[in-house]
């Protein structure tokens, strides 16, 4: 090679390293720039999800400190009722799910040696029936979830209601989350269409419509009438909403009440589903929370089945000039509430009552972007739905398990809203369903004061300090909504029964202390 020719080379080689290095520092600087907090979407960035915020931050980290050993706190665990996380706190798995999930993750372990003598043939069976229409828990499945899956959630269904359902009318989802995010984004086209919502509300359904640029018109639920719906609330928030410039396209109604633990009355639901029909708006009925039922004067009924009623007495829509048509309806379900808690398994359904084929395609595609559910959920869903039945094999140790969560949950609910209404200035109504109790809570002047002077609310403060003097993770109520001027806070029923009575204990020395200090 030359010296002309090596010079040459060496010249291209100097300047290819330039410019690399400039385009590195380059791309380095676009990349940071990018990923500013400023160049983010910003329905991302207003919308709030109050169960996971600051409290549940400064929980982790007061956590963290007790594993290590660092930090002085006068407790020695953190205790996370700002969720309905049952496994969490301790609640034991239904052994029914987890053998046919186990089966089905394995199959052929129910052909080794000794495993038929320990888990019931009736599993077995379950387990290969499912199997037979998915070919296999790795595979995708149908994007509205295995048919032979949805078809044990008709069946339950049925056998609820009383009422015939299709299997092609059920949409398996990640959790009933996924259920909600897929009605947004189906419903809401521009900040003109609004979602009416229960104050206080679930804030996934504040945050889901911020994040798909839609409207929240609130209607508030009575609190001194145990949080009961007011069908007169219900017709000023759609007047006020069209006022507003607002086109009102569904409600929301939660049943049982998250957070507030309420059960609406056969009474309240034929007027809601009324309502909608009137005003042609869907009903979005998330109903979780269906076996979570305490109170022996509440009942619980699906939406579905007293439009179903409705439909059949000729009683909707009367009084009017012209008979309405039937409401569209979608129903909500999970796995992650209930005596079962399957939280992490990420299982739901979204049923669709009264829609059309058109629409039906349209959330088909919705899921389809997605591609399925995950399967373990799906089956799980499917197992809740259609549980073992008397006379089969796994029937005494399900109805045991689930009998015994259910009571113990009972004497939770009781427990948690006698406790707090032995609290000065705090009020709280009966716990007649759902995992939730919502007090109010009224704070001493100076408290108030300090809370403005620190930038929190009043009972941001309270759960702050009540986080720090005794571990136990609570929500402040203005994360859910509340009337101008009052104050609450969510905590769960979940904790063992046998620690409620010492988390009852330290909530009360706290807020004796609290109060005392802050007079």
């Amino acid at each position: 090679m030359s010296l002309a020719r090596a010079a040459a080379r060496a010249a291209r080689g100097a300047l290819a390293a330039d410019l690399w290095g400039r385009n590195s520092q380059a791309g380095l600087r676009c990349a940071q720039t990018a990923l500013a907090a400023d160049t983010l979407n910003e329905r991302v960035l207003k919308a709030k999800y109050a169960v996971r915020g600051e409290i549940v931050t400064l929980a982790n980290k007061i956590q963290k400190d007790l594993d290590e050993g660092n930090g002085s706190y006068p407790f020695d665990k953190v205790l996370y009722c700002n969720i309905g996380n049952p496994h969490q706190l301790g609640q034991q798995p239904i052994t029914f799910y987890r053998q046919v999930l186990t089966i089905m993750e394995s199959p052929d372990m129910a052909d080794w040696p000794g495993v038929r003598d320990q888990v019931p043939s009736d599993v077995i069976a379950r387990a290969r029936r499912y199997l037979a229409g998915m070919r296999g828990m790795g595979a995708y499945t149908d994007s509205r979830g295995a048919l032979v899956l949805r078809e044990s959630v008709a069946r339950g269904i049925a056998e609820r209601d009383g009422y015939d359902a299709d299997p092609d009318d059920i949409f398996m989802t990640d959790g009933a989350t996924a259920g909600v995010h897929m009605a947004m984004r189906l419903l809401l086209r521009d900040r003109s269409d609004s979602f009416l919502v229960p104050i206080p509300q679930y804030p996934l359904y504040s945050a889901c419509i911020e994040l798909y640029n839609g409207t929240l018109a609130p209607y508030y639920l009575n609190e001194t009438g145990g949080w009961r719906m007011d069908a007169r609330g219900l017709a000023e928030a759609v007047k006020t909403a069209r006022e507003k410039g607002s086109n009102p396209r569904a409600i929301v109604v939660i049943n049982p009440g998250n957070p507030t633990g309420n059960v609406l009355s056969y009474e309240d639901q034929r007027a809601i589903v009324d309502f909608c029909a009137r005003e042609n708006l869907v009903l979005m009925a998330d109903e979780v929370y269906q076996a979570n039922i305490y109170s022996p004067d509440a009942r619980w009924q699906s939406f579905k089945k007293v439009l179903r009623d409705m439909e059949a007495d000729g009683s909707l829509g009367q009084g009017t000039p012209e008979s309405p048509a039937s409401p569209a309806m979608m129903s909500m379900m999970s796995t992650s509430k209930g005596f079962y808690g399957e939280c992490g398994r990420r299982g739901g359904y979204v049923e669709v009552v009264g829609v059309s084929p058109e629409i039906k395609a349209e959330m088909y595609k919705l899921q389809s972007i997605s591609l399925c559910a995950n399967t373990s959920g799906q089956v799980v869903m499917a197992c809740v739905m259609d549980p073992p039945r008397p006379g089969e094999p796994s029937h005494a140790v399900y109805e045991r398990e689930r009998s015994a969560i259910l009571g113990s949950l009972a004497r939770r609910a009781n427990m948690v809203a006698d406790g707090l209404n032995k609290l000065e200035g705090v009020s709280c109504q009966v716990v007649e369903g759902a995992l939730y109790a919502f007090p109010t809570i009224t704070l001493p002047p100076r408290a108030v004061e300090e809370a403005k002077k620190a930038g929190k609310t009043p009972e941001g403060f309270y759960c702050i300090e009540l986080l720090k003097n005794t571990g136990v993770v609570a929500v402040p109520g203005d994360g859910f909504g509340q009337q101008e001027g009052t104050a609450h806070l969510r905590t769960t029923i979940l904790p063992d029964e046998r620690d409620i009575a010492t988390v009852l204990e330290s909530m009360t020395a706290f807020h004796k202390a609290f109060m005392d200090k802050w007079r």
